[in-house]
């Protein structure tokens, strides 16, 4: 039986293929679940339309993240946070105060799960730090650590 996967499936294919799978499979577990649909001349060609636009709606969005990257890559960020002898902060950086940071400094809304820190922020001046905007899209950002008066 021939089906247009409408996601990816490990083991079976990507979203978007047409692939022979078992009769059963498909009938009994791929079409109810929504997993799939049959691979007539008409659902071939709506689907091709559909995929075209996805295609569409993904250079845009890589696009997007490109011009967000070149914005991060030139920036530099300054915090202010509390910081005792010897330039030692009173705790850590955390993401919530590199994605503020970011907010006030550019007006960018950024999850804080996106933000990457290699090793804790906790000594006051220059550090980098990288966000992952998306699967092949990573921008660093530069972090300034000052002294909070």
């Amino acid at each position: 039986m021939k089906v247009i996967l409408t996601e990816d499936l490990k083991g079976t294919g990507k979203k978007g293929e047409i692939v022979n799978v078992k009769d059963g499979y498909g009938r009994n577990f791929l079409i109810p679940d929504g997993r799939a649909i049959p691979a007539t001349e008409g659902n071939v060609k709506r689907f091709d339309h559909i995929i075209k636009g996805l295609a569409g709606r993904k250079e845009r969005e890589i696009k997007s993240a490109e011009e967000l990257k070149a914005k991060l890559d030139e920036t530099t960020v300054a915090l202010k946070k509390k910081v005792g002898v010897d330039g030692k902060l009173f705790g850590a950086v955390t993401h919530k105060d590199i994605v503020d940071a970011i907010k006030s400094a550019l007006g960018i809304e950024i999850d804080k799960k996106m933000i990457r820190i290699d090793e804790p922020i906790k000594m006051s001046g220059a550090h980098t730090v990288t966000v992952h905007l998306r699967q092949d899209v990573n921008a660093t950002l530069k972090i300034e650590v000052e002294k909070e008066e």
